[in-house]
Formats: structure tokens, C-alpha cells, sequence
């Protein structure tokens, strides 16, 4: 074989591989690499954070209920009492004198009680001795009334007799008559001492409110005066008008803000964990015991139906977290935890053991009849003209297939459930296994049903564009 016959082989070898290298290359080119996952079985908690502050169930201000100057504080703020533990006291000078002098009034009621009840023994004694003398005079009247008609007296001496008894019957009635007024005496001075009795009643709830004291059980968590100072009955909050708070510290709830779009999922009874910033590492179990039912405005805080601005932001609602017990029903808060820390509490709102998931990011919407039309042209689009109809978007991912020993996305239709912090239930339209495109972003954002690719799972480095997003 002549030498020139050799270099013609090797150059028809060398374009043939020159043809085959560029129809690879080509072919590479137009492959997409995509970031997979599989749709896989695991348990799936679906959750809603929120942020606020721990706050007793229970709590009250404490009132001045009487007018003048504090002469004593027996307590300071972080003191922990029991309920009727004196809390304070206000000067009491004039009530003690008032009840001092009710008290003499009463008694001298009582010993004008007793000397009606002698003197209405006295009249009923007299009663009985005009009856006594009524019936003696009777007699005698009835002897000269028989004497007389017999002609055996003279009539001066019986018109005595029947004026003797005549005056008798008067004396009853005169002496019955001062058992009465002895009686109604008697019931009079009765009543006035049970007014007295009232009255110092009333004498001695006012000396009573000069001293504060413990509702319940509590702690003490603000003290706003001082002993010394004047305090005043007024309106509620007012200065001089509040003597301390005492908040009951056996029951403790979480209250915080959930955005607008999470509330819809929390409902009264579900578990939560509720973090304090003052508490590093501690974990306090607890459960829903009330949703709100108005949206607060996020920046003032103000109920929407309070408010007078006709602006939209966003809004919260309020959830309020009460911290359960140990199992053995002691009281697990401990002595660090007060009124007013800030804390987050993560409520489950479902829990689904054994479900199929798949992440959040696979999913895309997309026109489902056009999805399918470019499948069967490997993603090319038609440049048939057609009439402009606006498509409806499904919900769906893209699965990874084989088609003719090349990998391609076609787009499927899922219904999902319930979402975690990174998953997506499955209801349908996929199965355990199935392999998906996760991303990436800009990838997903452009994907089509057809299209050539292929697996990169390796992490797609931060460009300055994506850290200043």
C-alpha cells in the first residue's frame, strides 16, 4: 500500500472521528442538567411558628380601695405570697375612730334595749294586777246588782260598787294599752341597734380596705409606689390608683402573633413547643387554648376593626399557648421564668406518619395540554400559528424517563396535602421511588415536558446576584 493511500485512510478516519465527536458534543450541548430527588415515604409534621411574649393566665392589679398615705409595704417586686398575705397599708386613724364610736352607740342601744324590755315587764305586771282587781270589782258589782233588786242596799251604795267597777275595767285597758307602748318601745330600740349594727359594718369594710391583701396565690411582678406615698380610689391604671401587680404563676401561657396566612391552620387543643430567649435549651410543652378571632395590624398592634386607616399591611392574629404540666402534674416552670420574656412557640398543626413527600421546591403549574403536545416533540415548540386561549395552570412536578436511551423531564399532575418545613405531601399522581427535578430555580422556571437532561446533583455555588436576593 502506497504511502499516499495510508494518509488519505487516516484523514477519512480522523473527520470520521471529528464528525462523531462534534455530533456528541452537540448533542451535550443541548442536554440540561437538572438537580434531582425521589418522592419517599417518612413522616411528615406540618408546623406554624409564632412570636410574643409569656404572660400568666391570671393576673391583677392591685387597687388602692381607700384614700390616704401608704404607711406600710410588706412586699417587693419577685416576692413570691400566698392568698390573704398583707400586701400593704394606708393610714386608718379616722376609720378606727369611726368604728370606735359606732361601737359605743351600739352598746348604748343595747342598754336602751334592756331598760324597754324591764319596763314592758313592769306593764305586763301591772296587767295582770288590774285584772286581778277587774275581777274582784266584778264580783262585788255582781253581789250589790243582786242585794239592790232585792231592796236589801241602798242605790248610793250600789251606784258605788258600779263605779268601782266600772274604774276598774278602765285600768286594764289603760295598763294594756302601756304594754303596747312598752312593746313598741322595746321593738324601736331594737331597730335603731340593728341600724348601728349596719352601720358599722359598712364602719368596719371601711377600716378593712385600708389593708391590702393577696388574692391568691402569686408574684409579685411590679410595684410602682412607695410606703410614704398618698394613694387615691380612681379610675383603673391611674397613677396613684395602683398599688402592685400580682400575676398567678401556676398557670403560664405563651402569647403570640401568627401571620394571616398560617392562622387558618391552627385550631384549639394542638401541641405546641414554646422556646424562651431568656432560656436557652429549655423546651416547654404546651397546647392551644385560644385562637383569635381579629386581625391585628402589625405595626400598631390595633384590632382591623379598631382601626381608622383605610391602609393595607400585613396582619397577625393572636394564639395563645398554655404550658402543660409534668406527668406527675407538678408545676415545671421554673422560678427564672417571669412575666414579659419574649418567646416563640412552634405549633404542630398535623402530623402524618408513613406519607408520601416529596420537596416543596419540585413543585411547578404549568398548561397540562401543552405539557403533553411537547413530550411527543421533545419540547420543541410549534410554530403553527393557533388563537391565543389563556391557559389553566395545573399544579405538578417534572419525572425523570427514559426515552430511547435518553433521559427526559415529562410533566405529571400531583395533589398534595399537608406541608412541612421542607416536604410537600403527595396525595396522588406519584408513587414511592419515582425520581424528580428539584431545581434548580432558574432551571424549573424554564422547563419544559421533552427537554434532554441530565442529573447534577452537586451544589450550585452562591453567584453575587444570588446573595444580594
Amino acid at each position: 500500500m502506497s504511502a499516499k493511500k495510508i494518509v488519505l485512510i487516516v484523514l477519512a478516519v480522523l473527520v470520521l472521528v471529528g464528525i462523531i465527536t462534534g455530533t456528541i458534543v452537540y448533542s451535550k450541548s443541548n442536554v440540561t442538567p437538572v438537580a434531582t430527588g425521589k418522592a419517599v415515604r417518612e413522616d411528615l409534621v406540618s408546623s406554624v411558628s409564632g412570636t410574643g411574649q409569656i404572660k400568666p393566665k391570671t393576673y391583677v392589679n392591685v387597687g388602692a380601695t381607700s384614700f390616704g398615705r401608704i404607711t406600710h409595704l410588706y412586699v417587693k417586686e419577685g416576692d413570691h405570697v400566698k392568698a390573704g398575705t398583707v400586701l400593704a397599708t394606708v393610714e386608718n386613724v379616722q376609720p378606727e375612730a369611726t368604728v370606735a364610736a359606732q361601737a359605743a352607740t351600739i352598746a348604748a342601744s343595747k342598754t336602751d334595749i334592756n331598760s324597754y324590755v324591764a319596763a314592758e315587764k313592769t306593764a305586763v305586771a301591772n296587767v295582770d294586777q288590774a285584772k286581778a282587781d277587774l275581777e274582784q270589782k266584778q264580783l262585788d258589782f255582781g253581789r250589790s246588782k243582786q242585794l239592790y233588786e232585792s231592796k236589801l242596799i241602798a242605790k248610793q251604795d250600789y251606784d258605788a260598787k258600779k263605779a268601782a267597777y266600772d274604774m276598774a275595767v278602765a285600768t286594764l285597758a289603760q295598763r294594756q294599752a302601756s304594754v303596747a307602748q312598752a312593746q313598741a318601745q322595746t321593738d324601736s330600740a331594737r331597730g335603731h341597734t340593728n341600724q348601728a349594727v349596719a352601720t358599722q359594718r359598712s364602719n368596719f369594710d371601711a377600716l378593712d380596705k385600708t389593708i391590702s391583701r393577696a388574692p391568691f396565690d402569686g408574684l409579685v411582678t411590679n410595684v410602682p409606689v412607695r410606703e410614704g406615698e398618698t394613694v387615691v380610689v380612681g379610675i383603673q391604671n391611674a397613677e396613684g390608683s395602683t398599688l402592685m401587680t400580682l400575676a398567678d404563676m401556676s398557670v403560664i401561657t405563651a402569647e403570640v402573633k401568627v401571620d394571616e396566612t398560617d392562622i387558618v391552620n391552627v385550631a384549639l387543643g394542638q401541641t405546641a413547643d414554646v422556646t424562651v430567649d431568656a432560656l436557652p435549651g429549655k423546651v416547654f410543652k404546651g397546647h392551644v387554648t385560644e385562637v383569635g378571632d381579629q386581625a391585628l395590624l402589625r405595626t400598631t398592634g390595633v384590632a382591623t376593626s379598631q382601626s381608622t386607616t383605610g391602609t393595607e399591611e400585613a396582619k397577625d392574629f393572636k394564639v395563645v399557648v398554655t404550658l402543660d404540666p409534668t406527668a406527675d402534674g407538678k408545676n415545671p416552670i421554673p422560678d427564672e421564668l417571669r412575666p414579659g420574656l419574649s418567646c416563640t412557640a412552634k405549633i404542630t398543626t398535623a402530623n402524618k406518619p408513613d406519607t408520601l413527600t416529596i420537596p416543596i421546591q419540585a413543585l411547578v403549574q404549568r398548561d397540562l395540554s401543552a405539557e403533553q403536545g411537547l413530550f411527543k416533540n421533545h419540547g420543541k415548540v410549534s410554530t403553527t400559528a393557533t388563537t391565543f386561549v389563556k391557559p389553566t395552570l395545573t399544579q405538578g412536578v417534572y419525572v425523570l424517563v427514559t426515552d430511547k436511551k435518553q433521559l427526559r423531564v415529562n410533566f405529571i399532575p400531583v395533589t398534595t396535602g399537608i406541608t412541612g418545613a421542607t416536604d410537600i405531601e403527595v396525595l396522588s399522581g406519584l408513587k414511592a421511588g419515582d425520581e424528580i427535578v428539584t431545581g434548580r430555580y432558574k432551571v424549573l422556571r424554564s422547563l419544559k415536558s421533552g427537554i434532554a437532561v441530565k442529573r447534577d446533583n452537586s451544589v450550585e455555588p452562591i453567584t453575587q446576584d444570588d446573595s444580594s436576593s
